[in-house]
């Protein structure tokens, strides 16, 4: 009589996790690193009123690059 071994298990699959492309998303102050230090001396060294409205054209550059990495700023 010829004795059977029992079938092998399948072998286990890796299946990506809804989150898994966040894992890999880098951190937000690794990201535009040029861009803040424009927007950043900018917004320090303006003689204007208000800062904000006059770097508008570098905060919108920096805030286009982080969409780019997919955070909303």
């Amino acid at each position: 009589m010829r004795s059977t071994a029992p079938a092998a298990p399948a072998p286990i699959q890796a299946v990506a996790s809804p989150n898994a492309d966040t894992t890999s998303k880098p951190k937000p102050c690794c990201v535009c690193k040029d861009e803040k230090s424009v927007r950043d001396e900018c917004m320090l060294m303006s003689k204007a009123a208000n800062p904000e409205e006059d770097c508008q054209t570098t905060i919108q550059q920096y805030r286009a690059c982080m969409e780019t990495f997919g955070f909303k700023v």
